[in-house]
């Protein structure tokens, strides 16, 4: 058994249909909920389902970061999907239970030190990672992400993507000017630098404030966040909560600015939140650095400035300043108020087809959304090897299924100014998050290495680490 689990992670195809196989005679209940338990679930069959197995009968899901949970305010629930059902618990009791086919992650929360182990060969693991990548380099190497079978994350290679997870709508874009060019001017007479720049998280792996440093050698910055700050926020709007809403006196301020500084906190593809799209719906022009794909998402081919197609701080502040001057240049960057300026179809599409919503009540959201994504997908793994069971010749096992590198992996954190050589060796970002990337690929290989060796107790990781790199040291 030890053998087989170590083959799903080499060579998927060897041994995994025969450890499925064998899931219903080994693999008994220890200290779980009794079918009883989960034959009271309260039922609820939505349309297009037609699974009518009681309760006992459906596999289980186990949210393994139970904050998470996607349903109030119980901790176990009957969900029908669009073709199977599911039970669905945060109670970790069912982490050995026969029936627990699946475990789902929240990509922020996983700890190589806390994994569950020993893994389960009968039950796959699920990943659910919206937010930034700083939140666990682990999951940007190939060996940490591979752990997983099935992905939600911002990029667009995952199983569930949620790349456009901050953009609303359509309509989110279209929304008039929140200020008008002719009352921006104005502000800008009385005052107002052209750019704004409002962070509070300053020490982070895109190491924006760095860059930001630079540009304002050439150009006027209003910065009223705890970073880089040279300017107040009203009494009545210091409260961060205003900021981290939609507040409409905070919106209000912030909209009189011609141009935004929007620079991620990690930098890695499709990877984009408000800072992106809360500017383009105020009418605000965002100096955007952060995913590396930006343009295959933007509403047309002018709708922000892109920090990385400048050379230096100084050309950008020059091209800036341009554009203040300009009121006719600078209204081509806000064209995609108008629909028919929207001349990204791409866009368009996922827009229309994807099947979660935000803020939106006639679709689930993306939490509920990949419950269903994993529920559907392990029981069409089921039932592919049960028809093996009975017809082995005629019905080939099921292909493992396996994330890869494109589903989160995202590159080693650079300078977000100069090089690294330039950098003094003592910088407190040098010290923190180059050596946060690679000390999380010791932990990847050290949980791959735990699992390899069908080990149960995670704590063992530390000693597996330094075994890894001894090996590494002699050359082996």
């Amino acid at each position: 058994m030890i053998l087989c689990f170590w083959l799903v992670a080499v060579t998927p195809v060897s041994c995994w249909g025969q450890m499925l196989l064998d899931t219903g005679d080994v693999f008994q209940p220890q200290s779980a909920l009794t079918d009883m338990e989960f034959g009271t679930v309260s039922t609820y069959r939505g349309p297009g389902n037609y699974d009518h197995r009681p309760n006992k009968e459906l596999p289980i899901l186990l949210w393994w970061s139970s904050n998470l949970f996607p349903h109030f305010p119980g901790d176990t629930e009957r969900v029908d999907c669009a073709r199977y059902s599911c039970l669905v618990t945060r109670n970790r009791k069912v982490q050995l239970y026969r029936r627990t086919v699946s475990i789902i992650f929240y990509g922020t929360d996983f700890r190589a030190y806390e994994a569950p182990l020993p893994r389960m060969p009968h039950q796959t693991w699920a990943l659910f990672h919206e937010e930034s990548p700083m939140n666990n380099y682990l999951l940007s190497h190939s060996v940490g992400i591979r752990l997983f079978n099935y992905t939600a994350t911002f990029r667009r290679e995952s199983d569930y993507p949620l790349t456009l997870q901050w953009l609303p709508s359509l309509d989110y874009l279209l929304t008039p000017s929140a200020v008008s060019l002719q009352e921006k001017n104005r502000w800008r007479n009385a005052g107002l630098a052209p750019v704004l720049y409002m962070q509070s998280h300053c020490d982070v792996p895109s190491d924006r404030d760095r860059y930001v440093q630079e540009l304002m050698k050439y150009i006027e910055i209003d910065s009223y966040g705890k970073c880089l700050n040279n300017r107040h926020l009203p009494e009545d709007l210091e409260d961060t909560s205003t900021a981290t809403g939609e507040d409409r006196r905070f919106m209000s301020f912030v909209a009189r600015y011609k141009f935004h500084l929007a620079l991620e906190n990690g930098l890695c593809p499709d990877y984009m939140t408000e800072k992106l799209w809360r500017p383009m719906h105020q009418g605000c022009v965002p100096i955007y650095r952060g995913s590396s794909s930006v343009a295959d998402w933007l509403p047309n081919n002018h709708s922000a400035i892109l920090i990385d197609n400048f050379p230096s701080p100084r050309d950008l502040a020059e091209h800036i300043k341009a554009l203040d001057q300009d009121d006719t240049e600078y209204s081509r960057y806000l064209e995609y108020k108008s629909p028919a300026k929207i001349t990204n179809l791409h866009l368009l599409n996922v827009l229309e087809t994807r099947e979660w919503g935000v803020n939106d009540m006639s679709k689930p959201n993306y939490l509920n959304g990949f419950e269903c994504f994993v529920c559907d997908r392990e029981n069409e793994r089921l039932a592919a090897v049960n028809a093996h069971k009975k017809n082995p010749k005629q019905n080939p096992l099921p292909l493992p299924k396996m994330a890869v590198s494109s589903h989160m992996g995202c590159p080693v954190p650079s300078p977000g100014y100069g090089s690294v050589e330039s950098i003094d060796a003592n910088d407190s970002w040098n010290l923190m998050w180059p050596q946060d990337y690679w000390q999380s690929l010791d932990q990847a290989e050290g949980l791959e290495s735990l699992i390899r060796h069908n080990m149960s107790d995670p704590s063992l990781l530390w000693q597996h680490m330094q075994n890894i790199a001894v090996r590494g040291a002699r050359g082996r």
